[in-house]
């Protein structure tokens, strides 16, 4: 067997974050997706944070064209991308001034000294070189002309300049592949596969990789390397996943499940589109694609699709869940099942198009007009996102119904190893327009219930169950227009009986720490690690603090109630303005209090165990 640690006097450490950061151009998520993968091959335990500019191209060498790509890889388990840089790979000064304020003391910085010239720092607005100026005299600096050490290294290729210099990342990538005793055989593999239509770019991105990688042995750029051991992860398989990626793979498995075609519809909005991409790759699994004209045209053939008797889905992000809504009202009035994923981001409008935010909850809660009540899951993870798409789709069929998915930018673009599930030991989904109607042939009542409230599945056509349906309220039973009052409350009152009722089919919520102490944390969606990682330190510390994860934000379930009068103090963490804790609040009357940020990033654990402990020691 290999020896993946070639210098046993390298020093171990247990976690590291890196960042790389340079202009969008520069090849940074390229490059931190490298490092990422290859510490995935080694058995690390490894959590992404993809930083993109808001906007498409931005000027090169602007504070806000910076593009970043966070990662921190470990011996233990962990569940957060890391709260501090550890290590700064700044291509230009830019890069390193923006990402300044987030560095550890005596973290490292490794910069390209040919971007730290004076056209460079007016772009980024800095007076004097940061190199001379001992304001980085709290960190440990490298210095390297990365960029003409590239073009040199790549000179006998006869590339352009322009094409030379875009190999730079690669050098830099060597580099830090040499510090943290990383090989480089799965991106020499990756670099050739993908560049295999032209072979002078992949020599060219082999060989940069191979020279940074030699220059960090030959000029001694370091003093010492280091080494992450594997984690002690549970045995399996396991593959690095996107919680995009995860969407796309949960919506072939329920076709596979189903024995049916699963449509998803779709429209390009950041960051939702790569489900749609990675969907289309599915077809032999019974998926099918269809990018629409507009974000209500991809609603409305999801809803096509499920009213001529097939699973779909509609991928979309905040925007987009605006202007779907009268669809959902539509597919929530003829009850029909289709999964809708809101991949959040930071609004309102266009807001910060890359960046997080988890507020959609109450539009997806209430942002139809009419009583049109929609049951709402949110993943914890990006592997999460597998299982509760699933899931969605199981609630769809099994309760006749829209779903909405509420995923978040971190969880789109961010990656986890996830275990790859056995199949054959994932249930099937049941649909109802396989099983028989509730009524015989030729008294077809399109509106009859079974236990669950939800109505038969008829394709429409079949011969003998001939039936309305419609935005018009419908009349009990039989479908027909019904103008009536009395028909009216009843139909109202049945479908949010029928929404409400799912709570009764959930699994029992679970409380992580003591069932009863001084503080309860609320979370749901992406925050999930950050509090997970929060609480046990807190809880080492001596602190009575505990939390519930919330998958299931409606209808909530059952056990909430008892588990919030067990604590003396109960805290939502959310990344908007207390949206949760508004909807806690009016539900069960409780002086609930939240933890909010709305910066278009990531909760830190630091910041939510500071919050904890003032909320702890100040009550």
């Amino acid at each position: 067997m290999e020896n993946k640690y070639k210098d046993s006097k390298a020093t171990e450490v247990d976690t590291v974050v890196i960042r790389f950061a340079g202009d969008s151009g520069d090849g940074m998520q390229i490059t931190g997706k490298q490092f990422t993968e290859t510490s995935a091959v080694l058995g690390n335990d490894v959590h992404t944070l993809p930083d993109f500019p808001a906007e498409i191209r931005a000027p090169a060498g602007t504070l806000h064209g910076v593009s970043g790509f966070q990662l921190s890889f470990s011996s233990l388990d962990i569940h957060t991308s890391g709260d501090n840089i550890d290590v700064l790979v700044a291509m230009n000064p830019a890069a390193l001034s923006v990402n300044l304020a987030e560095l550890e003391e005596q973290a490292l910085i490794i910069v390209d000294s040919d971007k730290f010239v004076e056209r460079e720092f007016a772009k980024s607005g800095i007076d004097t070189n940061p190199l001379e100026d001992n304001s980085l005299s709290n960190y440990r600096i490298v210095t390297a002309p990365i960029t003409s050490l590239t073009l040199t290294a790549v000179e006998d290729l006869g590339l352009s300049r322009a094409k030379a210099r875009k190999c730079k990342n690669m050098f830099a990538l060597g580099i830090v592949f040499w510090l943290y005793n990383r090989p480089l055989s799965h991106t020499v593999s990756w670099l050739e596969n993908k560049f295999q239509a032209n072979p002078d770019i992949a020599s060219a991105n082999v060989k940069a990789l191979k020279a940074g990688y030699n220059y960090a042995i030959t000029a001694e750029l370091f003093s010492e390397q280091y080494k992450v051991r594997e984690a002690n992860l549970p045995k399996g398989h396991y593959r690095q996943i996107t919680g995009n990626e995860a969407v796309s793979l949960a919506i072939a498995t329920a076709a596979e499940k189903s024995e049916s075609e699963v449509l998803v519809a779709g429209y390009p909005i950041t960051p939702s589109s790569d489900i749609l991409h990675y969907s289309a790759s599915y077809q032999a699994f019974g998926v099918k694609t269809f990018q629409a004209e507009d974000e209500m045209a991809a609603a409305g053939a999801a809803l096509g699709a499920a009213y001529a008797g097939h699973l779909s889905l509609t991928c979309t992000s905040g925007p987009g869940l605006d202007l779907k809504a009268e669809t959902i009202g539509l597919a929530v009035m003829t009850e029909l099942p289709m999964v809708i994923v809101d991949v959040q981001r930071a609004g309102p409008s266009t807001g910060m198009p890359t960046k997080v935010e988890q507020a959609d909850l109450l539009q997806a809660m209430y942002g139809r007009h009419g009583e049109c009540p929609v049951p709402i899951l949110a993943p914890s993870t990006p592997g999460d996102c597998f299982y509760t798409v699933l899931d969605a789709f199981k609630i769809a069929a099994k309760y006749m119904t829209p779903v909405i998915v509420l995923s978040d930018a971190y969880l789109a673009n961010g990656a986890e190893p996830w275990l790859i599930p056995d199949v054959d030991k994932i249930d099937k989904i049941n649909l109802k327009s396989k099983e028989s109607p509730v009524a015989e042939k030729g008294d077809f009542k399109p509106y009859a219930r079974d236990e669950s409230l939800a109505r038969p599945w008829v394709k429409p056509g079949t011969k003998g169950f001939e039936h309305r349906i419609g935005g018009l309220e419908k009349e009990q039973l039989t479908g027909k227009i019904s103008y009536t009052p009395e028909n009216h409350q009843a139909m109202v009152d049945t479908r949010l009986e029928k929404i409400e009722g799912i709570a009764n089919s959930l699994p029992k919520l679970e409380t992580v720490g003591d069932s009863s102490g001084d503080l309860l944390l609320i979370t749901w969606g992406s925050n999930w690690g950050v509090v997970d990682t929060a609480v046990a330190a807190l809880k080492e510390k001596g602190y009575k603090i505990s939390y519930v994860n919330l998958r299931y934000l409606f209808p909530l379930q059952n056990e909430l109630k008892d588990i919030l009068n067990n604590f003396k103090q109960v805290v939502t963490v959310e990344l908007n303005k207390g949206q949760l804790c508004s909807v806690l609040r009016a539900k069960y009357l409780k002086d609930v209090k939240s933890i909010n940020k709305v910066t278009g990033k990531p909760f830190k654990v630091s910041e939510v165990i500071s919050s904890c402990i003032k909320y702890m020691e100040v009550n």
